[in-house]
């Protein structure tokens, strides 16, 4: 008869436990750590703003919506950021119906964000009245374009170069000359359902 077969029923509860607790801490170690990215993520996308939304419902002006993943207000207006997530070598141009990633042995392709950034920006134009507008593609540190970056298209880390927080420290009539159309912006939109589509 093996060691095992002898061991007291209290001591497989307290096996059973630990290894409970080991999945456990395991599992919240993994959700600390996306939520971290996630939060860090979220910083370097703001950082050169005065104010932002996130996971924003646009209306189309025909009863439906657009959804985008940041609105900042920045020096220069709002700018409409389209987060793109993909890992691997990315080859895209302007005009490319699709663009195309290459991870290892993996190869996909994707529709051509741009025309989709227009919309977007078109529907924010729309509600936001005088504020000039601007729109960028935005890809996090996973992603890397080997031949060079389509039009309004950026890496995160260029994201903070484009819109500096230094300019904040300008007086504060420089971003209040938008405030009125930002509010009206803000009370346009509403929480996107379609954040967990993406």
């Amino acid at each position: 008869m093996n060691e095992l077969s002898r061991l007291p029923p209290i001591a497989w509860v307290l096996i059973g436990c630990a290894a409970a607790l080991g999945f456990a801490l395991a599992w919240v170690w993994r959700w600390y750590r996306k939520y971290r990215a996630r939060k860090a993520l979220r910083a370097a996308v703001t950082a050169g703003s005065a104010d932002y939304l996130v996971n924003t419902l646009v209306p189309d002006g025909m009863g439906g919506g657009f959804h985008v993943d940041y609105l900042l207000l920045t020096l220069r207006g709002v700018v409409v950021i389209d987060l793109r997530d993909v890992h691997g070598n990315i080859f895209g141009g302007d005009q490319m119906a699709e663009w195309t990633v290459m991870d290892g042995p993996r190869r996909f392709t994707f529709t051509n964000p741009q025309s989709a950034l227009y919309d977007r920006i078109a529907a924010v134009k729309a509600v936001a009245g005088d504020v000039p507008v601007e729109g960028r593609i935005v890809f996090t540190r996973r992603g890397k374009f080997p031949k060079g970056l389509p039009k309004w298209t950026l890496m995160v880390d260029a994201l903070r170069a484009e819109f500096p927080l230094a300019e904040f420290e300008t007086p504060a009539e420089s971003v209040a000359r938008y405030r009125e159309d930002w509010l009206r912006l803000k009370q346009a939109v509403r929480p996107s359902y379609m954040v967990n589509m993406r």
